[in-house]
Parts: structure tokens; C-alpha cells; sequence
């Protein structure tokens, strides 16, 4: 059977005759493209991998179009026949939020951002020109009917999960009255969609774009609103407005005519309640139904996020149950909804994780008063072992992990192990109870329960702070 990293080795292989040193696969986003990077000596690129073949056309084609406009987007090395793989310029690991995370909000982060919006304006503006539009991957244009999906999107799965009663009559009146409003932008060019600090990466302090597919034409607004009001930036209101003001004249000077302040910041605080919201209907529909931890641990940002603004802007019409919904949502109690609990120092809960083998140790036993706890059968996961280079290694070897993670299904395997453990921690903690025992058994306790345990331990410290005692019994290793 053909893998997809032999695909994009023979993809690879047809346009260079040099080797490749590595593959391997890269953390997936909230999409469902899967990407890797190809190493040549001291040279990499991307891979991409994805069944949309409609997806990919649209990339392929917007990549084109606006390299040939001077927009700084990907160079395509490669594209295989059936247009489910292709290879790009590699611009490296640091976007502009892992810039931002790094270094907090210093002069030198804000003219990463101002670079980032200067960019924006001419990609927005120029890559408008001749663009074919046919080609968008859902609507051609963020106009009045497109605007009303994001806002019944956020409304059926993130306010109808809530079950806060509302005049859904009176709320449709108010969503299409909003959606006419900034149906009426003065200026409408190429909209990015998902401009935000993740799909900005940073190379030689210039900024580089990606995953602008879902682009299509609507307001110039929407872009630096999805930029400077994301939730996990959390930029300062004085930076937010000190940007949005250099990213006017940005505008002003790529349209060569003057912008009615007024009017375009009125309909900006409009497209910024726009991305809030959309932003949480996908959190909501990622989190709430396909129970994916990291966007629920987002929720609670991003409502506080949307509280602040409530409380500060204005969007220059009137919605009245709209506006009255909102406010309900923002509730202290809401937000502490979707907080996930956290260990503190008083804690007693310590969770004890171990890998061993069935054939050689067999079940550890649990020597606490209670017993019990988990037990994990790593052994229908395919074994690294049975690999010849991979014999002496373990799973804390990266050779190892790359199998892992490219060639068997040990994330799908995790995520499941991660849901049913994190109802057992939240309920332990609120509980003050002091034990926990979760095992990982393979064959040889030497691969698959390493990599899993370790996986689980990363997993807890992360999300709850709560304490981990981890144990591989076959390499008397402990910590």
C-alpha cells in the first residue's frame, strides 16, 4: 500500500534528484489538511495532503495569482496529477503570534504587525485585480447573505448549545438589519478570511502568508478585524487602535484616495463583532460537537474578548435583542462554564502514569488504597519494533515519534484516551482525591506505552497544572 509520505516522495523525486534527508508530519490545524516538511540537507519545504481537491484548485490558483502580484504567499514547487498533494516555499516555524508569545507586545512585535497590515492593503487591493472569483471555494463575496450565515453559524452552534431563551423573531429582524448594514462597505477588495497573527509566518523580519484559500471579495475592514481583535493576541486597546489608524494610510495610499474615517471605523467595529462571532460559532461547532479540546479551552477568551468589546465599541445600529442576547452570553456564569478546572497548590490529586510491557512486567499494580484506574492497549496501534532501524530506539526517540504519528493511528488512538481521562482528573480534583493510575501496555513497553505515556503527561501538566509522577517500567526511567 502506497503511503502518503511515498506520494510526496515520488512528487518530490520528480522535480529534484537530490535526497531527501526527512519527513515528517506537522501539528494539524483546526482544517483538514495535513502538512509536513521535507527535509534536503540544510534545505526544507512543505507538503501538503488533502482530499479537496475544490480546496487545493482554489489555493493553487490564488498562490499564483498573487505571487505574480508581488503578494508575499508561498511559491508552488510541485503539484502531483490528482491535485491532492503539492509542495510549497517553506518559510519556517515562527508566525507572528509565536513572535508576539516570545516577545510581548514591543516595539519590535508592532512593526512586525505594521509590516503585516502594509502587506495586507496591497494583497487586498492588488491581488483584487483580474482575480477570478468563480474559483472561491464557497461564496464570491462576503456580502449581505454570506454575512448572515456567519451570524446564524454562531447562533446555532454556540447560543442554541447555551439555551438561553430569545424573540426569534425579533433576532432574525436584528441579524438581517446587521447584516445590511455592512452589506454597504464603501470599499471592497480581496478579503482573506482568517487574517490572523497564526497565518502570518516570519522570515528574515518580513511577513509571509498562508491559508488564505477561503478568501473571496468583502469589505476591507474584515481582514483587520480577524487581525488585531484576535482572542489569544489580547492586544492592548492602545495598540489596536494605533495599528488600525497606520493600516488606513496603508489603504489609503495602495487605493490612491482618502477614507471617511468615520465611516470606516463605524463599519469596522461592525466586521469586528462579525469575526468575534464567527470565530465562536467555529469554536463552538470544533469544541462543543466535535469535542476537540483545544478550541473548547478557547472559548472562555474569546467571550471575554467579546464582553470588552461590548462594553467599548459601538457599531452604529441598533439591535436590540441582538444586543440583549450578547450580553447574556458574556455573563460571568458563562464564561465559567467553559473554563476548564486547574490544579492548585493545595491540590492532593497526583496522577500516576506508566508505560510496561504485557509479555515482561505485566499490569503494574496500583499499591494505593483505592486501586483502579486505567489500563491502555497500546498493541493495536502498528509497532515501530517491528522495524529494524527502529529495534534499539524508543518511543522518546524522534525516528520513532515520526512513525508514530505518520504511519499509524496513535493521535486518533490519544485523543480518545485524552477524553476519557480528562473526566476522570476534573472530577478527581473538584473531589480532593489524591490518586490516580493510568497505564499505557505494549508488546515490549519499549515504543508505543512510552510515546502515549509521555503524550498523557504533556497533555495533563498542560490543560489542568495538575501533578504527574510518570514511569517507564522496561527502561527503569521515572521522573
Amino acid at each position: 500500500m502506497t503511503t502518503i509520505t511515498d506520494q510526496i516522495t515520488a512528487l518530490y523525486n520528480s522535480i529534484s534528484s537530490k535526497e531527501i534527508t526527512s519527513i515528517y508530519k506537522l501539528p494539524q490545524s483546526g482544517g483538514d489538511r495535513i502538512y509536513y516538511r521535507i527535509h534536503i540537507g540544510d534545505e526544507s519545504l512543505i507538503a501538503t495532503a488533502s482530499n479537496n481537491v475544490r480546496e487545493n484548485e482554489t489555493f493553487i490558483y490564488f498562490s499564483k495569482h498573487f505571487k505574480n502580484n508581488n503578494v508575499p504567499v508561498p511559491r508552488l514547487l510541485a503539484i502531483n496529477n490528482e491535485k491532492n498533494i503539492y509542495l510549497q516555499e517553506d518559510f519556517g516555524d515562527d508566525s507572528l503570534l509565536t513572535k508576539l508569545e516570545t516577545h510581548g507586545q514591543t516595539e519590535y512585535v508592532k512593526d512586525l504587525y505594521k509590516k503585516s497590515l502594509k502587506a495586507l492593503a496591497h494583497m487586498q487591493v492588488k491581488g483584487d485585480e483580474k482575480l477570478d472569483y468563480n474559483l472561491c471555494i464557497t461564496s464570491k463575496e462576503f456580502g449581505r447573505q454570506a454575512i448572515l450565515s456567519d451570524l446564524l453559524y454562531f447562533k446555532y452552534y454556540f447560543i442554541d448549545t447555551l439555551k438561553i431563551p430569545y424573540d426569534k423573531e425579533k433576532l432574525g429582524d436584528d441579524l438581517e438589519a446587521l447584516s445590511s448594514y455592512l452589506n454597504h462597505a464603501d470599499h471592497k477588495c480581496f478579503m482573506f478570511r482568517d487574517f490572523q497573527s497564526r497565518n502570518i509566518m516570519i522570515k528574515n523580519e518580513e511577513p509571509f502568508f498562508i491559508d488564505y484559500q477561503g478568501g473571496m471579495r468583502g469589505a476591507l475592514q474584515y481582514d483587520v478585524a480577524s487581525l488585531l481583535w484576535q482572542a489569544k493576541a489580547d492586544l492592548s486597546d492602545e495598540w489596536k487602535n494605533e495599528l488600525l489608524e497606520y493600516y488606513i494610510v496603508c489603504a489609503e495610499e495602495v487605493l490612491q484616495q482618502k477614507i471617511d474615517r468615520a465611516n470606516f471605523t463605524s463599519q469596522y467595529n461592525g466586521y469586528v463583532l462579525i469575526r468575534l462571532l464567527q470565530v465562536l460559532g467555529a469554536y463552538g461547532f470544533r469544541g462543543l460537537f466535535e469535542r476537540k479540546a483545544h478550541f473548547l479551552t478557547s472559548i472562555p477568551l474569546a467571550l471575554k474578548n467579546l464582553k470588552w468589546f461590548l462594553q467599548n465599541k459601538k457599531t452604529g445600529i441598533s439591535l436590540p435583542e441582538f444586543d440583549k442576547l450578547l450580553n447574556l452570553v458574556v455573563t460571568d456564569e458563562v464564561i465559567h462554564r467553559f473554563e476548564p478546572i486547574k490544579a492548585s497548590t493545595e491540590t492532593p490529586l497526583v496522577v500516576s502514569i506508566k508505560s510496561f510491557s504485557f509479555l515482561k512486567s505485566g499490569y503494574p499494580k496500583d499499591a494505593t488504597v483505592n486501586g483502579g484506574g486505567f489500563v491502555f492497549d497500546c498493541r493495536a496501534i502498528l509497532n515501530p519494533g517491528r522495524v529494524e532501524e527502529y529495534k534499539k530506539q524508543t518511543g522518546r526517540d524522534k525516528p520513532v515519534q515520526d512513525y508514530l504519528i505518520n504511519k499509524t493511528r496513535m493521535e486518533e488512538f490519544l485523543a480518545g484516551v485524552f477524553s476519557v481521562v480528562d473526566i476522570a482528573v476534573e472530577d478527581y480534583i473538584k473531589r480532593n482525591f489524591e490518586h490516580l493510575a493510568v497505564n499505557f501496555g505494549c508488546t515490549g513497553g519499549q515504543h508505543r506505552s512510552v510515546y502515549a505515556a509521555d503524550a498523557l503527561a504533556r497533555h495533563l501538566r498542560n490543560k489542568y497544572a495538575v501533578k504527574t509522577v510518570l514511569q517507564h517500567v522496561e527502561q527503569n526511567f521515572a521522573e
